[in-house]
């Protein structure tokens, strides 16, 4: 299955097929297929109504994963904000392109059945983000 790339602002991925392997392995190597998988890019404010409509939280966030992973099946839609993207590649200090990867892997392993709603859990979450952002870096 190839995975969608919706543009809803002017951003677009320099290289949809070298992401795409990237993060195929990824699925694999967390023991699942990759099935439908749509990333959508927005704006802060388009992101903020999707998180007011649909998860009732009134505020900016950087991602917002939309979860149809059934038998190990990897599916969904995963929405970013490439304007919180721009800010927190500045407040944590690192490149927009390192960023955008860290937050589309983020969105992908609670597919895979992370969570980071705990301080144990977010540890976790974090210490696999780094991981399989490294995992792009590996030849392919």
């Amino acid at each position: 299955m190839p995975i969608e790339y919706v543009y809803n602002t002017k951003f677009k991925l320099a290289n949809e097929t070298k992401v795409s392997f990237w993060l195929n392995q990824v699925v694999v190597s967390e023991n699942y297929v990759l099935g439908d998988l749509t990333y959508a890019f927005f704006n802060d404010e388009d992101l903020k109504e999707i998180n007011i409509k649909f998860l009732n939280h009134d505020f900016y966030t950087d991602v917002i994963s939309f979860n149809d992973t059934r038998n190990q099946i990897i599916g969904g839609n995963i929405a970013i904000s490439v304007d919180r993207v721009v800010e927190n590649a500045k407040l944590f200090d690192v490149s927009f392109d390192d960023e955008l990867r860290r937050v589309m892997v983020h969105g992908l392993l609670h597919f895979a059945g992370f969570n980071d709603k705990t301080k144990t859990d977010k540890l976790i979450m974090t210490q696999t983000e780094n991981l399989k952002t490294q995992m792009f870096h590996v030849k392919q």
